[in-house]
């Protein structure tokens, strides 16, 4: 017997798919999920702006500070990295305003690292031993005259180079002998031998470098108070030797 539906009616049979929904392979028999298609940046943009507009009205303050800490955190980045040469805007400004530094014309360093401290009250008793604060291994005649010679021997370099800066370089490195340097040591050693008769022409470009410890930071330290007091760092760099006295005893 022959049944007919009408078109419709809810007596209809239901449909039936033969393959699964989806993109469906028949060799293979795989069934392949369909493709989402991808979102545009518009409607990304639009989706973000909807959720950060949804998260305002729930925690207003909080997304505040959020974006306030982001926008900081921004310019600080853009401030270091943002040009490789900010690091150092200061050095720039010193080498562009060198004539603003009261000995910006000298080019050149001599420095004389100092090796004790002078301690008398007198400027007559310079080459003898005990106006000097002296370690064990000083001790021993002559040293004095070593010290002596080696201050001249700075002196000299720097009356035969118009463009020298003389620096004396050496911090208080002696607890003992009170708040005195090295360097100021041997600065009033040169004053008072009348700067070994150059001092028209030394004197006046004589200073000292008073934190130095040791004889790399004689070298160092020398090098940045040259910058500092010129604006620049030395084109030449002398350092006065010194000249040790080896006494002999003969016995018998």
């Amino acid at each position: 017997m022959k049944t007919n539906y009408s078109f419709g009616s809810s007596s209809s049979p239901k449909s039936f798919q033969a393959y699964p929904r989806g993109d469906f392979d028949l060799e293979s028999g795989i069934v392949k999920k369909s493709r989402k298609p991808k979102k545009s940046l518009i409607k990304m943009v639009n989706s973000l702006g909807n959720r950060i507009q949804y998260y305002y009205k729930l925690h207003p303050l909080m997304l505040f500070l959020i974006c306030f800490s982001l926008m900081i955190t921004i310019i600080i980045m853009i401030s270091i990295y943002g040009n490789p040469f900010r690091i150092m805007p200061s050095y720039r400004k010193l080498d562009a305003n060198v004539d603003n530094y009261p000995f910006s014309k000298f080019k050149n360093l001599v420095t004389v690292a100092g090796h004790s401290i002078y301690t008398s009250s007198s400027c007559e008793k310079v080459d003898n031993e005990d106006s000097w604060f002296l370690e064990s291994y000083q001790r021993h005649p002559g040293q004095a005259a070593t010290f002596v010679t080696h201050i001249q021997k700075g002196v000299d370099i720097a009356a035969d180079d118009d463009e020298a800066l003389l620096l004396f370089s050496g911090g208080e490195t002696r607890k003992d002998a009170g708040p005195r340097s090295e360097a100021q040591s041997y600065w009033v050693v040169a004053e008072s031998k009348g700067w070994f008769g150059k001092q028209d022409n030394v004197r006046s470009r004589a200073l000292t470098e008073e934190h130095a410890r040791d004889s790399f930071e004689n070298l160092l330290f020398s090098v940045c108070r040259f910058r500092e007091l010129t604006g620049t760092y030395p084109q030449n760099i002398t350092v006065s030797p010194i000249v040790m006295y080896i006494h002999c005893s003969n016995s018998g």
